[in-house]
C-alpha cells in the first residue's frame, strides 16, 4: 500500500489528481475545507485542511498516519490567485497569497517529511506554475512571487532529504482549465488550456519514477515561451 496526501482535492486539478492516483492503485488521504465532499472508503479518507488555519496541517498529517500507518507522497495542490501588482490589489490579498500558496505547503512538508523519509522513496510534488519560472505582463505579481517561492521550496526539500530517498518535483504547468482562471482577463483561451486530467497524468508519471530518475522541475507550456 502506498499513501498519497493531496491538498485541495475537492474540485478541479486536485480532484483530477485524486482520480488518477486512485486508478493507479494509491490509497488517498485528501485534505479539504469540507471533508463531507468525499465519500470515505477503505482506500480513501478526507480530513479537514484549511491553508489559512495552521493547526490543520499537523492534524491532517497525524490523522493520515493514524489511519494508514505511512505517507509515501505529498501533493501540495491547494492554491489561490489574487490580482496583485503595483497598481491593484491589497495588502490583505498579498498576505492571503503567501498564506495559501507558500506557508501552507511549507507547514505540510515540515510535518510530513519524517514519514516520507521513513519510506525510503518519499515524494513531494508542489503544483507551481510557469508563473514560477518567469514573469509575464498581465500576470499577478503577487501570484508569480508565491510560485517562485514554491519552486525554491521544492529545491530545499531535495537538499534536506535526498539521502533518505525523498525526491521533490515542482510541477510547472501553463494555464489549466479550472475555476482558478475562469474570470481572469487575458488568460490563455479556453481551447488552448491544459485539461486537469492531463496535468494529473503528469503527477502519476512523476510518482512512477524510481529514485534514480529524479525530476526537479516539470514544465508544460500552453503557449510559445521565450525563456523557459
Amino acid at each position: 500500500m502506498k499513501v498519497a496526501m493531496i491538498s485541495g482535492a475537492g474540485r478541479g486539478l486536485g480532484a483530477a489528481i485524486a482520480a488518477r492516483l486512485q486508478a493507479d492503485g494509491w490509497t488517498l488521504s485528501l485534505g479539504l475545507r469540507d471533508p463531507s465532499q468525499v465519500e470515505h472508503s477503505e482506500k480513501v479518507s478526507a480530513t479537514k485542511f484549511d491553508a489559512n488555519q495552521p493547526d490543520t496541517a499537523k492534524a491532517w498529517v497525524d490523522t493520515t498516519v493514524a489511519r494508514f500507518g505511512r505517507i509515501d507522497a505529498l501533493i501540495n495542490n491547494a492554491g489561490i490567485l489574487r490580482m496583485v501588482d503595483f497598481s491593484q490589489g491589497t495588502e490583505a490579498d498579498l498576505d492571503e497569497l503567501w498564506s495559501v500558496n507558500v506557508k501552507a505547503p511549507f507547514r505540510l512538508i515540515r510535518e510530513a517529511l519524517p514519514h516520507l523519509r521513513a519510506t525510503g522513496t518519499g515524494r513531494v510534488i508542489n503544483i507551481a506554475s510557469t508563473d514560477g519560472k518567469r514573469f509575464r505582463l498581465g500576470t499577478s505579481v503577487g501570484y508569480s512571487m508565491t510560485k517562485h517561492a514554491l519552486v525554491a521550496m521544492t529545491q530545499a526539500v531535495r537538499f534536506a532529504a535526498w539521502d533518505d530517498g525523498v525526491r521533490a518535483t515542482a510541477l510547472c504547468p501553463g494555464a489549466i482549465d479550472t475555476q482558478l482562471i475562469a474570470d481572469v482577463p487575458g488568460a490563455t483561451p479556453k481551447a488552448d488550456r491544459l485539461r486537469p486530467e492531463t496535468v494529473a497524468s503528469m503527477v502519476g508519471f512523476i510518482l512512477s519514477l524510481p529514485n534514480q530518475a529524479s525530476v526537479p522541475e516539470f514544465i508544460s507550456n500552453t503557449r510559445l515561451e521565450t525563456i523557459i
